[in-house]
């Protein structure tokens, strides 16, 4: 499954007015870099992921359609997948956006 290409074009929409964002393919998906860090990605198996502050996962997860993201049969603090159901539009997707880009701005650029 290719990633959501309106999801993509939305998370531009809300990254337009950051500085040092890149795009870049990963994860089967499109990942958006904020100084050379993941920020959030459209997801190649549906849905964003986002970089979130470890300490806030269990708060994130209680949200609806969000949950722990899963590679290679592992979960990780920090980074939560939010199904298509949970950023169908701008009003839900934007504070994930925001929650990621808060965290990943408290890294020094690469």
């Amino acid at each position: 499954m290719a990633y959501d290409e309106d999801l993509a074009n939305r998370l531009r929409e809300l990254l337009a007015d950051e500085e040092a964002v890149t795009e870049k393919k990963m994860f089967g998906g499109l990942g958006f870099m904020v100084n050379g860090h993941m920020c959030v990605a459209a997801s190649g198996q549906g849905g964003l992921l986002a970089r979130i502050d470890p300490d806030d996962t269990d708060d994130a997860v209680a949200r609806p359609h969000a949950s722990r993201m899963e590679m290679r049969g592992r979960t990780m603090d920090g980074w939560i997948r939010v199904a298509d159901e949970g950023v169908s539009g701008m009003r839900d997707l934007r504070p994930w956006v925001e929650r990621s880009l808060a965290y990943v701005k408290t890294f020094p650029p690469k």
